[in-house]
């Protein structure tokens, strides 16, 4: 079947989009979408419906204090949104500001460091590229803000900073959390250890562009974001190992799953792989790691609307988003919770 973008689309309350976590991580809502009947858990339940041998994917990038607020050596004020940390103190960045600024303006943020303007850069020439006078995860980390996502309305404060991190958060580099592992405590990671189901992990530093809508009409239209990603031998080799046993591979998140797919497109089965992917997950596409998934809710035309169709079947997603609207679950990065099973296996 030939999908468009308005295939993805649905109306959602605006009511249920979260604009803040669960009280405990772990205490948010579960669709179990396994079978053809949706099923209402409690993400504490995600150790009784895993068994032992399987294996959980997990990214580790962690979330960088990306935004910055300043004024233009003109008085102009601006807003950035760090998006690449390059070699040599420099970044790419998205700008908001009265007047795109031009190659070498100043810009003084957070009244405690100025940045250079050298010009455009990024695809297509959509982001700044910047020089700072030092460090820059240093420099954000010092001044920066949790760069929350747009449908969050509220300023970050310290429990965004400890909220949009997941507990096992290592590789700086992301400007957006990969939200299904948000749900994850050291309790729940214990519990899954004791019953026998593995883990691994990955990195996959999210960029901004995870929100973006499909604006083409025709999927084939829209041009990904790239993002850069490390699958490494240990991951391969775990995976290697649940495989022999008879266990499944659970990605925690879409970013799990995109990074393992991109490490066995090449050749067919998974290999170690870092570089830059930018893989677009359509229905039809092939699945060669992945078998079961753990995500959250996804924006309507989003790629990661279609991801999840991909995996699980485009009117089985739809039918559990018609659900997860009428039981009233929570929405996008501080919502509740899904597991899919890849469709040939349910």
């Amino acid at each position: 079947m030939q999908y468009t973008v308005l295939d993805f689309d649905f109306s959602l309350p605006p009511e249920l989009i979260a604009q803040h976590p669960a009280a405990e991580r772990s205490a948010s809502r579960l669709l179990d979408g396994r079978g053809a009947v949706p099923v209402d858990r409690r993400f504490r339940d995600l150790a009784s419906l895993l068994s032992p041998g399987d294996l959980l994917v997990f990214n580790d990038t962690r979330v960088i204090k990306a935004r910055l607020f300043g004024r233009k050596d003109s008085g102009g004020a601006v807003e950035a949104l760090v998006e690449r940390v390059l070699p040599g103190h420099e970044v790419l960045a998205h700008m908001r500001a009265s007047k795109p600024p031009r190659p070498g303006t100043r810009i003084r943020f957070a009244e405690a460091f100025e940045v250079e303007v050298l010009g455009r850069g990024g695809p297509e020439g959509a982001l700044f590229h910047l020089r700072l006078p030092s460090d820059p995860l240093a420099l954000l980390e010092a001044h920066g803000h949790v760069p929350l996502p747009p449908y969050i309305r509220h300023a970050d404060d310290a429990d965004d900073e400890r909220r949009y991190q997941t507990v096992f958060a290592a590789v700086p580099g992301a400007v957006a959390a990969p939200t299904a592992a948000l749900h994850f405590d050291t309790a729940m990671l214990a519990a899954l250890a004791a019953r026998g189901i593995a883990s691994a992990s990955i990195t996959l530093h999210v960029g901004a562009g995870t929100f973006q809508p499909v604006r083409a009409e025709r999927l084939e239209g829209h041009r990904m974001h790239s993002e850069w990603f490390d699958v490494g031998e240990a991951t391969v080799a775990a995976v290697a190992a649940t495989r022999a046993r008879g266990g499944r591979v659970v990605a925690v998140g879409t970013t799990s799953v995109r990074s393992l797919e991109s490490a066995a497109q090449a050749t067919g089965s998974l290999q170690a792989m870092r570089g830059e992917t930018d893989i677009f997950i359509t229905p039809g596409f092939e699945f060669r790691v992945v078998d079961l998934l753990l995500t959250n809710f996804h924006l309507p035309r989003s790629t990661l609307m279609m991801l999840v169709s991909a995996f699980a079947g485009h009117d089985h997603v739809m039918a559990l988003y018609r659900h997860a609207i009428e039981a009233r679950y929570r929405f996008f990065s501080y919502g509740d919770s899904m597991l899919l099973a890849r469709a040939a296996a349910r």
